[in-house]
């Protein structure tokens, strides 16, 4: 008994201490990814504007430029890790997640056709700013609801019997390639400048981050995880299998389809405002899982932080492998993410 009790305990303390290095990395990575750039700002300079030495002219790249690009990147990440994490939970999948399931192409969709069509946007001609969102809440909508009929679909696959990981994992495939097609139609029927901008803002970039960028994902972003954080038990539940799910008094139907909604939600935000960055909620739980367990209680929370440690670092890298160029982070994440993404599906095969 005292031998069981000491390995939960050192479980534990092994879950709040990544929690806690995850957090100081965190913290590092902020001041690392305000001090590197196109301009680099000398870390000393970076704390003293933040502190008592305003600097007229490095204080506006910080505080207009650096910092809500920064903390954008740490709170999208969070979004797209915790979703995924709460995916594939919901539909005990290993390789669920916005984008393999395609609600991140779905969301695209919506995203554009309220660009081109709703005047959600103006289309710019330079690089930087190709799509200013002049209607953020009209595009984030419109990107809600072609994630929410993907996800429609995705949980008519769930409930159907014998659907399996793989068979789940196609449906994504399905999914995503009818609304990246549907998108593909507006391009076509869209002038240069429209289609220019279109293309490259489904790159997944955070160059567009401003602080209302910011405090809207803040806004979404923070009650999401908490609800998945409340909602830990029912998916530890979930974790073993449906029959002990309902006779621990898990409403199975309630659960999933508010989970892939809340989860379908938080995608969209970030898909309406910066594009499709992909495998962020692929590869954050997972290697999260492979340090501190199954365990929603720790899994999710964990996630979220690590999911913005993630995104933070590739976009910082994005911003500085081939500077003065800019690379999209969507770029980057999914040449990081599509061996992890083979290696998964490589593994599931091995075990049939």
């Amino acid at each position: 008994m005292n031998r069981v009790l000491t390995k939960y305990q050192t479980h534990l303390q092994k879950r709040f201490f990544f929690l806690g290095i995850t957090l100081v990395l965190l913290a590092v990575f902020i001041g690392i990814g305000i001090s590197l750039g196109s301009s680099r700002i000398p870390f000393r300079k970076v704390l003293a504007i933040l502190t008592v030495e305003p600097d007229e002219v490095y204080a506006r790249i910080i505080w207009s430029i650096r910092i809500p690009r920064v903390l954008t990147a740490v709170m999208a990440g969070a979004a797209l890790a915790v979703s995924g994490a709460a995916m594939q939970s919901i539909l005990k999948n290993p390789l669920g997640s916005p984008f393999t399931l395609g609600i991140s192409q779905a969301a695209a969709f919506g995203a554009a056709f309220a660009i081109i069509f709703w005047g959600g946007g103006s289309i710019q001609s330079s690089g930087s700013d190709a799509v200013i969102l002049n209607n953020p809440y009209l595009v984030a909508s419109s990107a809600f609801l072609g994630s929410l009929i993907a996800t429609g679909i995705i949980l008519l696959m769930a409930y159907y019997r014998g659907a399996t990981p793989e068979t789940m994992v196609l449906t994504g495939i399905v999914v995503g390639s009818l609304f990246t097609a549907a998108t593909t139609a507006l391009e076509y029927f869209a002038d240069d400048l429209q289609l220019a901008s279109i293309v490259f803002w489904t790159f997944g970039d955070l160059g567009r981050a401003s602080w209302r960028d910011f405090l809207i994902l803040a806004g979404v972003t923070i009650p999401v995880t908490l609800y998945f954080t409340w909602n830990s038990w029912n998916y530890n539940a979930l974790d073993a299998g449906d029959e002990t799910a309902q006779s621990l008094g898990v409403n199975l139907n309630r659960v999933r389809n508010r989970g892939m909604v809340v989860a379908s939600l938080a995608t969209a935000l970030v898909v309406s405002f910066f594009g499709i960055i992909a495998f962020v909620g692929l590869a954050a739980p997972h290697m999260v899982r492979r340090i501190i367990g199954s365990d929603e209680r720790f899994l999710i929370p964990a996630s979220a932080l690590f999911g913005g440690l993630f995104l933070l670092i590739a976009d910082t890298a994005a911003r500085t492998v081939i500077a003065p160029v800019v690379l999209p982070v969507g770029i980057l994440t999914s040449f990081l993410g599509g061996p992890l993404f083979l290696y998964l599906l490589i593994k599931g095969l091995r075990r049939r």
